[in-house]
């Protein structure tokens, strides 16, 4: 089967591959930078970007981090991983995700969009909000994240009070990497798996073509792994698949390399849904630091960033153990005695390092 090319907006992605936004620090400018050169669409994670390049972006630091939120997601760190990421790839597009639960939400899409940014993916929550705080730049695309063709109805009729609609939709199954939009039952409920939800989802967006006259492409992500999971998923009626985890086994991942031999050492049995300081169920693999909360031992909890709103300022890392902010930044760099390692129910699967050029011809021809 030979692949289309995904239209979403008024960009086109020659290679209908989305590689997931993964914080704090997994796709930055190395990966999504060179994705998008390679034909695919690359994604900028902002979380953490007051972490890039040790912090030296960041305004203020306190034991090497970022001070609450307008440093914890810095602008000026976020304008340059932007400006590295274009050097790479230059005029093709170039995604940012952003996370609803972000202090400081709207201020970061404004961002992204004055730093040229072609297409902002949105989702942990309902990005009701987000064409209000795009205005000034209709030409970005925007295109949330969903969990069930009820969430895009709402989305949608939220959307239409400012004369949106989304460019796109990604629906998102409980197999994906880090936090669910599922309760820790529906993550195993067959009901709820990507092959049942997507043709509900198709079926919603097609609706609101027919309404609107403008296409709503969907794409598929959560457990996507090779080119036999794409052809599955555009049977179901997808335009693409997003795709995370199997991009941290590149050369180009940004996150260092202790934290991709914990990919590559995984076993299935290994990689579990834990509590998370936001309330939802979230997919990691199961390290040392899993031992050290058990035990009461874990590092001692200091909200420093502020970095997501539901934890209410360290009141949900207290309840669960641990601070994400500071173990995601532990992941980035390697260190696994402490690293919180999210990756998709498919992780224990890689089992090799190659460059996203070789991986986007694996994808697409299955050798």
């Amino acid at each position: 089967m030979e692949f289309s090319s995904l239209k979403i907006g008024s960009y086109e992605i020659k290679i209908p591959i989305i590689q997931g936004g993964m914080g704090l620090g997994i796709s930055w400018d190395r990966l999504a930078g060179t994705v998008s050169a390679n034909g695919a669409l690359g994604v900028i994670s902002s979380v953490g970007t007051g972490c890039y390049k040790n912090g030296v972006y960041a305004d203020r630091l306190i034991e090497e981090k970022p001070v609450d939120a307008i440093n914890f997601y810095s602008a000026k760190a976020f304008a340059k991983i932007i400006e590295n990421a274009r050097k790479i790839c230059g005029s093709a597009p170039l995604a940012a995700n952003i996370m609803c639960a972000a202090n400081d939400y709207a201020r970061i899409v404004k961002d992204a969009c004055a730093n040229g940014i072609n297409i902002i993916i949105s989702g942990a929550g309902l990005p009701t909000a987000l064409p209000e705080f795009t205005q000034e730049f209709k030409e970005v695309a925007l295109v949330p994240i969903v969990s069930s063709a009820k969430a895009l109805k709402i989305l949608c009729k939220r959307w239409l009070r400012f004369d949106r609609l989304p460019d796109a939709v990604v629906v998102e199954g409980p197999k994906s990497g880090g936090h669910q939009g599922f309760t820790y039952e529906q993550c195993t409920d067959p009901n709820y798996q990507l092959e049942v939800i997507l043709p509900q989802v198709v079926s919603e967006a097609k609706e609101w073509e027919k309404s609107s006259g403008k296409p709503m492409p969907v794409i598929a992500a959560g457990g996507v792994w090779d080119k036999g999971d794409i052809e599955k998923m555009m049977a179901l009626g997808a335009s693409g698949v997003q795709m995370a985890t199997r991009f941290i086994g590149t050369h180009e991942c940004d996150a260092a390399r202790g934290f991709k031999e914990v990919l590559l050492d995984a076993k299935e049995e290994d990689i579990r849904l834990i509590k998370s300081p936001v309330g939802y169920p979230a997919r990691a693999v199961r390290t040392n630091l899993q031992n050290l909360i058990e035990k009461k031992l874990a590092p001692k909890i200091k909200c420093i960033c502020n970095c997501v709103s539901p934890c209410e300022r360290g009141k949900g890392a207290k309840a669960v153990g641990y601070c994400i902010a500071e173990r995601l930044k532990d992941a980035m760099m390697g260190i696994k005695e402490s690293g919180l390692f999210f990756t998709g129910a498919n992780g224990h699967r890689l089992n090799e390092i190659i460059s996203v050029k070789e991986l986007l011809h694996k994808l697409t021809h299955g050798e």
